[in-house]
């Protein structure tokens, strides 16, 4: 083992421990995993810098453009009219999955969900089918899509973009696509059948006709009015009466020691937990008071203003992550009030204004309804109610489909690449007004931009200094006498651990060199096992933090982290044994 494979060897693990820990943010690591191996002179400067200018990236970049365009112009809403006059919760399912199917081939899968999540909340209450037997699928389904086509996900384009800068020919825009749409049938059947009964069913009271909200934190001031003052939470028996919990009593600021038996008092707040529904008839029938707190932007809200009631969800990678209360207060613009705070199931005991937002945190609001346009065009949050604000769409919807078939059809043939075909789609997209110019660069989610370009550094270090060729001895070589088959199996199963563990787009960077150096060693075809990794890496269903979508629906679908487990793994299985089965006939070694 020579230094500089020491010294790569070394990074790798510590980007993996990083990746999986999420100590830092992801695209922090790949700058900082960048810039070690540029010091250490284990890449030359313009090879660290070669990812901001490789044709994934590029790709990558515009791909985001173009399904801001697609959305904002209102070209998808016609699967969203579609979708709300089924009745049928199969038949809602099935009209579901092939929506998905289409647009996730060629349009980034977290815009897709973002699109779709709404109408599977609204179509939930309207045609009895829980919010959880459709959300998990529809994370799937987006991934089981995306693996489709080259563009259909960003860990395709890498494994292509890494591959071949190790001298591979690379992938045509469909050569995914017959293995893709084999795995793709397979998992709907899935989740129809057998996975559609392992669905948790979190079915839970309605606020109101438009809402299905989960178990809120909220803070309840003790009014001088208020029957409870003089009585504890005990004897008022709230939990019996309103089945509102009490987590914490502050009392100028500070917790009291067992809250249930503590005589409140005018000024006294209550950390309360509960449905929504409850916690507002506990306010109203006790007189207590929403924190002044939380009444943020209340001074700019009309008082002839209509408003209305909405749920919004912090979006993955959205600027709010890591804010507070109090620095959202400041940075919003949007003219709201937030009502209560919903994390995953958790149990929040801190004061609210020192919790600080995560991805997919559910804040309940109050809006005025002329707000909703502007809140739904926010990339930072996803509205959750049905309720549909804008106009029909016109015909820059139809010039933003028509663009997306040009984009996809020219590079598909072979005329222009599609890192050209892409920008020149988004630069068509803002010149004929499907969005702004600055709506173009909000729509490009720069972290992973940035990770990505940080990331492929790292496949040329790995393979210029035999870290790649001295894994494959090592790890693979254990199972490489058994033949390229079990090889093969090893690696889809690798990246599958991999992608659980830490982004997609990395556990893709990682694997890439290795499949590469494999093949060169077993004098084989590198294709097959690059296909295993693409696919592996595209398809993360057995935990909600391997990739974007299984965050977004985590919350807003109530469920557990066991819940992905005993639906996601069991389709983790299926895939890999459909790939290991498939993947040797369509490209033989």
């Amino acid at each position: 083992m020579t230094l500089d494979i020491l010294l790569v060897l070394a990074v790798t693990i510590s980007a993996i421990a990083l990746f999986a820990t999420e100590k830092l943010r992801m695209d922090v690591v790949a700058i900082l995993l960048l810039t070690t191996l540029t010091v250490l002179g284990l890449v030359e400067p313009s090879q660290a810098v070669s990812g901001f200018s490789n044709q994934a990236t590029i790709t990558v970049a515009a791909m985001f453009v173009l399904a801001a365009g697609l959305r904002s112009s209102g070209a998808l809403s016609g699967f969203g009219r579609l979708l709300g006059r089924i009745r049928s919760p199969t038949l809602f399912l099935l009209v579901l999955f092939a929506a998905l199917s289409v647009t996730s081939a060629f349009v980034n899968n977290t815009a897709i969900v973002a699109v779709f999540m709404p109408i599977v909340l609204a179509a939930s209450t309207r045609i009895g089918l829980p919010a959880s037997k459709a959300l998990i699928p529809m994370s799937y389904v987006t991934q089981m899509a995306g693996v489709c086509t080259l563009v259909g996900t960003s860990s395709n384009l890498l494994v292509d973009a890494i591959a071949r800068d190790l001298g591979h020919p690379g992938f045509g825009m469909f050569e995914f696509t017959a293995l893709g749409t084999v795995c793709l049938a397979a998992g709907c059947l899935y989740l129809l059948t057998l996975g559609r009964w392992l669905l948790p069913d979190t079915r839970q009271p309605e606020l109101d006709e438009e809402f299905e909200p989960g178990k809120y934190i909220t803070e309840l001031r003790v009014m001088p009015q208020s029957s409870l003052a003089g009585t504890s939470v005990e004897e008022a028996r709230l939990a019996a009466r309103f089945d509102v919990f009490v987590l914490e009593l502050l009392r100028d600021g500070k917790k009291l020691w067992s809250p249930r038996s503590q005589t409140l008092q005018p000024g006294d707040i209550l950390l309360a937990r509960g449905d929504w529904a409850r916690l507002d008839a506990l306010r109203r029938e006790t007189g207590l008071e929403i924190e002044a707190e939380f009444k943020f932007k209340d001074r700019h809200l009309r008082k002839d203003a209509n408003l209305v009631l909405t749920e919004v969800m912090i979006a993955p990678n959205s600027r709010l992550e890591g804010l507070d209360m109090e620095t959202l207060d400041r940075l919003w613009r949007h003219s709201v009030t937030v009502l209560a705070i919903q994390r995953r199931g958790q149990v929040l005991r801190e004061k609210i204004k020192d919790v600080t937002f995560a991805v997919g945190d559910i804040l309940l609001m109050i809006a005025p309804d002329n707000e909703m346009p502007v809140l739904r065009r926010d990339k930072n949050v996803i509205v959750l109610s049905r309720r549909e604000a804008g106009k029909p769409p016109g015909w820059r919807a139809s010039f933003a489909l028509v663009t997306m078939a040009l984009v996809i059809g020219i590079s598909a043939i072979g005329w222009l690449p599609i890192a050209l075909t892409s920008m020149l789609g988004a630069a068509a997209m803002v010149v004929a007004g499907c969005l702004s110019g600055e709506e173009a660069y909000e729509a490009i989610d720069w972290r992973i931009i940035i990770l990505l370009a940080g990331l492929l550094p790292l496949g040329v270090a790995m393979s210029e200094t035999g870290a790649a060729e001295f894994s494959v001895r090592n790890l693979i070589g254990l199972v490489q006498p058994y033949g390229p088959w079990v090889v093969l199996a090893a690696l889809y199963l690798a990246a599958l651990l991999l992608t659980e563990m830490m982004s997609h787009a990395a556990a893709a960077v990682l694997l890439t060199p290795i499949s590469m150096s494999t093949a060169q060693l077993m004098g084989v075809d590198a294709t097959p096992f690059l296909i295993a990794i693409t696919f592996a890496a595209g398809t993360s269903f057995t935990t909600p933090v391997g990739y974007q979508t299984n965050t977004m629906v985590y919350n807003a679908g109530g469920y557990r982290f066991i819940d992905f487990v005993k639906v996601g793994l069991p389709l983790n299985l299926i895939f890999w044994l459909i790939g290991i089965v498939m993947i040797p006939k369509l490209w033989p070694f």
